[in-house]
């Protein structure tokens, strides 16, 4: 978050919990009832703390702002609270069994959301629900009718919201405009979705290459890193053609070369051969409006086989002609070890081949 917006909240803490008195408990009571008994809660910005009561215990109460959490804690003593970033959630992988999070990613920057649900989605175990509330509208910045001026707010439409949810590995119940709830001259989003056994989209802004496989298998999911079977040679291949530093970290890449990660299909499976398609033609629908918002250089089709399953019948692995939302797009082999007619060098010149595509 934004450290002005933080500012904020420090300074007018005991103002704000008057200002706005709890809504929505009966949603956080809901959602407190889908989550497996005893499983730790996590409500992500919490402010003074007003819906921890209905979320039940155990619960965490995370909010950047310090002054909050002083309210939070005489609010609701038996919660846990912790002063964090909701982009830098400090807890273990699979820590939660269900999150809840009213009006507060609305104040994480629209290039970043990807980066802060990929962070939600971590700290949370498989099948576990969540709830939040988003502002709907095209705007970002500090808003000119704001009675608590100073604040950065990024506004949503519902289409492009569900897009960065299912990217960020949940499977969307619920995306929708409240109109019967509408505050300031502005109507809500409520979201209400399951944290998948899949991997979150690793993106931002200015991709220098987005990689993208076929579907996560399970073993990666639960590992929580495409490409991570030991008998997979994605890695030693980036390695050697020197688009990533290091083994097997995602994050790295995309912070340090600029290389995100994303699948055409979110769902995890043992075999590719058990997707439909209908779930190719919604993946490469949601990759392609992903690509014409994010613009990467180039695109990478990790995955001959399922580029022609998927985009392109008659597709051979190089640079595809017309590219692919826009950009340019490069089709290599598979580099499952299964795949054992392409050896690991054949690997790492086609991804030198892309990585050069990408500064003409």
């Amino acid at each position: 978050m934004e450290q002005r917006t933080v500012d904020v909240y420090e300074a007018r803490a005991l103002e704000w919990q008057a200002a706005r008195p709890a809504r929505l408990l009966d949603r956080a009571e809901a959602l407190a009832g889908a989550v497996e008994p005893g499983a730790m809660r996590l409500d992500a910005g919490c402010g003074p703390g007003a819906h921890l009561a209905a979320l039940g215990e155990p619960v965490v109460g995370l909010d950047a702002a310090f002054a909050m959490l002083e309210i939070a804690r005489q609010v609701s003593p038996g919660a846990r609270c912790v002063q964090a970033d909701l982009e830098h959630l400090p807890v273990r992988p699979g820590g939660f069994g269900g999150a809840w999070a009213n009006a507060s990613y609305l104040h994480v920057a629209r290039v970043r959301l990807p980066w802060a649900l990929m962070e939600l989605h971590q700290s949370l175990r498989a099948g576990a629900p969540v709830a939040m509330t988003m502002r709907r509208g095209s705007s970002e910045g500090v808003l000119a009718d704001d009675d608590f001026p100073g604040r950065i707010f990024t506004e949503w439409e519902v289409e492009p919201l569900t897009d960065v949810l299912v990217g960020a590995g949940f499977s969307v119940q619920e995306c929708a405009v409240d109109s019967a709830v509408v505050s300031r001259r502005r109507e809500w989003i409520h979201v209400r979705a399951t944290r998948m056994r899949t991997l979150p989209d690793l993106v931002g802004p200015n991709l220098r290459l987005l990689l993208c496989g076929l579907n996560p298998s399970e073993y990666s999911a639960d590992v929580g890193v495409g490409f991570a079977r030991p008998g997979n040679r994605f890695w030693p291949a980036a390695l050697s053609a020197g688009i990533v530093t290091r083994d097997r970290d995602p994050r790295h890449a995309l912070l340090e070369h600029g290389v995100g990660m994303t699948d055409l299909v979110k769902r995890a499976s043992p075999r590719a051969d058990v997707l439909t398609k209908a779930e190719y033609r919604e993946g490469a629908g949601r990759l392609e409006r992903l690509v014409r918002w994010l613009r990467p250089r180039v695109v990478v089709f990790v995955g001959l086989s399922g580029y022609r399953a998927a985009i392109d019948a008659s597709a051979t692995a190089g640079e595809q002609r017309g590219g692919f939302g826009g950009v340019s797009a490069y089709v290599m082999p598979n580099p499952s070890g299964i795949n054992a007619h392409v050896t690991a060098d054949d690997l790492a010149a086609h991804l030198r081949a892309a990585a050069l595509a990408a500064y003409r």
